[in-house]
């Protein structure tokens, strides 16, 4: 299958350079070192069981224009970045293009094909402008929830720290082929990739965590383990959990794994930093909207109250704004002595 990848960092880098492996014609868009890197030397993965593979068999570039058109054009961007490329996506897709975001949390096109009295809502802290809408017609759109965890270890160099698992589906939840070739496309690869009949309820079992963890290990410097061995983050965090679960019921959405279930399997990962302290220890922006101003959005258009969630929404917002007015970034450090 002829694949383009649009970004080449932790998750879109691991897609690429396993897709390529099995034998799949890739293409990376990227831009910097990272992407003269990956010219020279291929795209390398370090497995989270230590084995590595290095594809060189791969076309990367910054153009869109020189990218050209493909089947599958996976877009692994950050949420926040998506509005910013939206008007160059056409230049990859041909009538039968299909598109794959993966971005944690909230999507920009929760309620398209959706179906309900939400049908077609825009939600204003993904896509304020309507950008990304323009740009993307939703019938190319095929779900995906992104379980791996990864981080760039070096320029051309990406590490899965744990998961394989990306499942798919359409929107409306239809059965089709095209999700079918996806999936089995990334089961070839080596990735788990289940087709689903209701895509939004993966989004949101994997959203529940995303969108309590997240934001307090960024503001409190503290890996997974860490949060949830500590009695008041381990309250606070299962107390947002509630108010996304109240949301997601009146959406029609029910979570297949009991809350303290969830909090258990964060636990289990042990000192792992989540994307988001990893961010702010980087001094990069930060993925408040998608994974916590949506959700708070989310509240206000189902009528339901969240105020522990609007609390660390407020203060994860002002985090990214200081990391990004002050073009600093915030770590803690041991003491030397």
């Amino acid at each position: 299958m002829k694949i383009c990848i649009v970004g080449a960092g932790a998750i879109g880098g691991m897609l690429g350079a396993k897709l390529a492996a099995a034998g799949e014609e890739v293409t990376l868009i990227d831009q910097g070192a990272h992407l003269e890197a990956i010219r020279t030397n291929g795209i390398k993965l370090i497995w989270h069981d230590g084995s590595e593979l290095v594809a060189k068999n791969v076309r990367a570039t910054d153009s869109f224009d020189a990218a050209g058109k493909h089947e599958l054009v996976i877009l692994a961007l950050k949420a926040h970045i998506i509005g910013q490329v939206a008007p160059q996506l056409p230049r990859l897709f041909d009538d039968t293009t299909v598109l794959l975001p993966v971005q944690n949390g909230v999507p920009w096109w929760y309620f398209q094909r959706h179906g309900g009295p939400h049908e077609g809502r825009q939600l204003k802290s993904l896509d304020p402008n309507g950008t990304i809408a323009a740009h993307v017609d939703p019938k190319r759109i095929i779900g995906c929830v992104v379980y791996p965890a990864g981080e760039i270890v070096a320029p051309g160099v990406v590490r899965c720290v744990e998961g394989d698992r990306f499942p798919v589906g359409e929107l409306d939840g239809a059965p089709s082929e095209r999700a079918k070739r996806v999936s089995d496309v990334l089961v070839k690869a080596g990735f788990k990739s289940p087709v689903l009949d209701n895509i939004r309820s993966e989004i949101w079992l994997k959203l529940w965590g995303n969108m309590s963890f997240n934001p307090i290990s960024a503001l409190a410097h503290a890996t997974l383990v860490d949060i949830c061995q500590f009695p008041l983050t381990r309250r606070l965090a299962a107390d947002m959990m509630s108010e996304a679960q109240a949301i997601a019921g009146k959406l029609g959405i029910t979570f297949r794994l009991p809350l303290e279930k969830r909090i258990a399997g964060a636990e289990k990962v042990g000192k792992h930093k989540t994307s988001t302290l990893q961010d702010v220890e980087a001094g990069r922006a930060i993925e408040v909207e998608p994974l916590v101003g949506a959700v708070v959005e989310l509240g206000r258009i189902t009528e339901t109250p969240t105020p522990h969630t609007d609390a660390v929404y407020a203060l994860t917002a002002l985090l990214n704004k200081m990391i990004q007015d002050e073009q600093g970034y915030v770590k803690l450090q041991k003491k030397t002595a």
